[in-house]
């Protein structure tokens, strides 16, 4: 990459030369101008600007216009038409611009800049080359070891029919190039010259017997039968056995390394067999104009004729077998990389993805849909190690795998806008979960707690990812019908430079957040998104950024792990550390979710319990209660009441006078059964006989009720029953002094369930002082002012 350029002159040759396009930099923003060999080595412009940067353009003659296919991005200037802006945005790829000559009609000609991408680091050949590239590898490579997993899609025969559909044919040929131009193939084909699989052959050769340093049976014979004899002389000890001469020469054999093995022709095969693809692709492409694939084939066909063009492969003769079951293809490091490629290659020929339209279509290199589509496999990976899970569901419809077959091939189902998930079992020693990871799950905008589904209750929302975990006894909707389903949502951020998270308190910073809004500039734009998945998608835990950066930040919404808020870096590389925080918090998150007393899973309870029943708008209770009782927020639904009866003045006197009131504790009516909501009762309303409303209102001071005999009672000058029992109930109560129930009556009788007790009691004088327990909001709906 050469240094940049204080501005970029592109001349306007095809009208004539004397005549340019100028592009100038705004602010912080970089150009750059490269030579012809590195562009077309890397199949790019010349002429490169960066990723979410602007740029002023201008022609030397006035008479020229510049537009551009993509919305956005050219700008032009209303006050003179010749000049304008530049913006890119997000779009990376060669980028087509176009010419016209307002003096000429009909005349339009197109030029060509090359966007880099930017956000992944800041060398830029590695950022747009390097990681591209690579994640369309890592792509691929999970792609064809999803098809290595199934037999009979793979088993079909397939050549790639250039008469088919022109969009899947780049895809195979992106799919394939992501693989060949790997650094990692190359570096196995420069090992395998360097250091080649040999054999040893012994070859048969005429040498003067002088040389002949060991002797061997087959040398031995020729010294008495060879031919052209040399006399020995009478002192050499051969004479004094009877041999009087020997032969000049004889026939030896000596051992000679050479690399034509079957291995080292398999390699060449291979190389020779990716040549001839891409060669097809670039004729292919060259025919249909395709400038930027064709330039990347001509790239491939370059690299395969400098390998095949070494020395190396000169003496490597053609295979007349494969034998892929060598060992040092199976092991030797740069064979073993050779083998896999082949492997992926023939897998990858058969490969159609119908979302990489979104990716390289027309020449555009949309790096932020890779790298949301990257995303993608690499939590599919993760989530599936993690939960054991391996189920597949497509457009709610349950698949047997990612990739099916079509016409064109086989497709691997995923694409932006479609549902895609993997679900199962999660089971652990003391608890079994339903595990689903989604894709481009939809949640249903307007949807009411009551519609028991998932869903939004404002817009529709649809996340890049959702983890979805609900017990395993339950179906999905009823788990979302009784609160016990949690989502945790993550969304791909690719233009986050740095995500920062402000959670200051200092006034200045809230007003200069403020002032950023007026101005139409939101630095936490992607927090605020997260806080609506959040917030809007019912029953969501948490919702997470996943963004190519350095920093990690996560915010708790309460003490537990969820719900919260937060981002986590993720780049693309080789090395999966890059991932380990985002797998040290799904661990957390999976022993918060098997935690059965955590208070996220406790509070959902509750919120079932208080949700589960509709409350209208009209429903409501306006009339004045305690905030508190004994330093305890007053809940009226969850304060009950327990409402009494005194059959006489005597005992009501009793009553107030010793702070306590009796209830009947035996099998027959009238008898006070012992419920959760009367142990826990707070409050005593006390009949009186004779009265249609009761006005008298006590506040229960035990913790609950005690026994009582009737020898006790009759110490305390309980006034008798006539027919006593052995054993009463009682409770400890204190006459109320606030001011909200001083002067106030209330109609039991309106209350159902004082009803309920009427209808139920057919003995007269039982159903008249049967107990019963109220809730103090619905106690509160019969209060009338007392008639003084």
């Amino acid at each position: 990459m050469e240094e940049f350029k204080q501005h970029i002159q592109i001349p306007l040759t095809f009208f004539n030369n004397i005549d340019f396009l100028e592009i100038y930099p705004e602010n912080k923003a970089r150009l750059f101008e490269i030579t012809e060999n590195e562009a077309n080595e890397n199949g790019e412009s010349t002429f490169q600007i960066l990723e979410g940067n602007c740029y002023e353009y201008a022609f030397t003659n006035k008479k020229y216009r510049l537009h551009c296919s993509i919305d956005g991005v050219v700008s032009t200037s209303k006050r003179e038409p010749s000049t304008g802006r530049l913006v890119p945005n997000i779009y990376v790829g060669t980028l087509t611009l176009f010419v016209t000559d307002i003096t000429q009609e009909n005349k339009e000609f197109s030029i060509t800049l090359e966007v880099l991408a930017t956000k992944f680091d800041t060398e830029l050949d590695k950022s747009y080359r390097e990681n591209y590239r690579f994640m369309l590898k890592d792509i691929t490579d999970k792609c064809t070891e999803l098809l290595m997993q199934i037999n009979s899609p793979v088993e079909q025969n397939f050549e790639t029919d250039f008469s088919r559909n022109n969009e899947t044919i780049y895809q195979r040929f992106s799919f394939i190039n992501a693989i060949i131009q790997n650094k990692d193939f190359e570096e196995a084909v420069l090992k395998i010259i360097a250091s080649p699989k040999t054999n040893w052959d012994t070859e048969e050769e005429v040498v003067d017997i002088r040389r002949i340093k060991r002797f061997n049976n087959a040398a031995s014979k020729q010294i008495t039968s060879g031919s052209i004899r040399i006399p020995l002389q009478s002192k050499h000890p051969l004479f004094k056995i009877g041999i009087t001469s020997i032969p000049n020469k004889i026939n030896s054999h000596k051992k000679i390394e050479h690399a034509d093995t079957s291995e080292n022709r398999f390699i060449k095969h291979a190389l020779e067999v990716f040549l001839r693809f891409a060669e097809d692709c670039q004729k292919y492409f060259k025919d249909k104009g395709y400038a930027r694939p064709s330039a990347e084939a001509s790239n491939l066909v370059t690299k395969l004729e400098g390998f095949l063009s070494q020395s190396f492969f000169k003496d490597i003769s053609r295979p007349t077998s494969l034998k892929l079951n060598s060992p040092v293809l199976q092991r030797k490091s740069g064979y073993r990389e050779v083998l896999s490629t082949w492997l992926q290659f023939d897998l990858a020929s058969k490969l159609v993805w119908k979302g990489g339209d979104d990716v390289y279509k027309a020449g555009k290199r949309d790096i932020a849909t890779l790298y949301e589509y990257w995303l993608f496999f690499t939590l599919y990976d993760l989530f599936k190690a993690k939960f054991k899970i391996k189920d597949i569901e497509h457009e709610e419809q349950p698949y047997n795998h990612l990739i099916e077959p079509t016409i064109d091939g086989l497709n691997v189902m995923v694409k932006q806008g479609k549902h895609t998930a993997l679900y199962g079992d999660f089971i652990t020693e003391n608890r079994t979960l339903k595990v689903k990871f989604s894709f481009n799950r939809s949640f249903k905008g307007g949807t009411k707690y009551t519609d028991d589904q998932a869903g939004s209750y404002t817009t529709t929302l649809r996340p890049d990812y959702t983890l979805s975990v609900w017990p395993a006894i339950l179906k999905e909707k009823e788990a979302e019908k009784q609160e016990l389903i949690v989502h945790i949502h993550f969304d791909a951020k690719y233009k986050v430079t740095q995500f920062q998270i402000q959670t200051s308190t200092d006034s200045d910073l809230i007003e200069q957040e403020e002032n950023n809004e007026r101005k139409g500039i939101y630095k936490n734009a992607d927090l605020l998104k997260m806080h609506a998945y959040k917030d809007a998608i019912r029953r969501s835990g948490g919702a997470y950024v996943l963004y190519p950066g350095t920093e990690k930040k996560e915010i708790r919404g309460f003490h537990e792990i969820i719900p919260g808020l937060g981002a986590f870096a993720i780049n693309p590389t080789n090395n999966n550390n890059d991932i380990s925080e985002l797998s040290k918090f799904i661990d957390l998150v999976i022993d918060h979710l098997l935690d059965r007393a955590s208070q996220r899973e406790n509070i959902s309870h509750k919120i079932h319990q208080i949700y589960q029943i509709d409350k209208e708008d009209d429903n409501i209770l306006h009339a004045p209660i305690p905030e508190y009782l004994n330093g305890k927020k007053l809940i009226p639904d969850d304060t009950f009441v327990l409402v009494g009866y005194a059959t006489t003045n005597e005992r009501f006197n009793w009553y107030e006078e010793n702070g306590k009131y009796i209830f009947r504790m035996d099998e027959e009516m009238g008898s006070l059964e012992l419920n959760n909501e009367v142990v826990n009762a707070k409050y005593l309303l006390l009949r009186r006989s004779g009265e249609s409303t009761a006005s008298n209102i006590y506040e229960i001071k035990s913790r609950g009720p005690k026994v009582f005999s009737t020898i006790h009672l009759d110490k305390l000058k309980y006034p008798p029953s006539k027919k006593p029992k052995d054993y009463y109930l009682a409770i400890e109560i204190q006459k109320i002094t606030t001011s909200e129930f001083q002067n106030v009556s209330w109609d039991f009788k309106e209350l159902e369930e004082y009803k309920e007790t009427q209808e139920i009691i057919k003995n007269p004088y039982s159903k008249v002082g049967m107990p019963f327990t109220v809730s103090l909001t619905k106690l509160m709906k019969t209060k009338q002012k007392k008639l003084l």
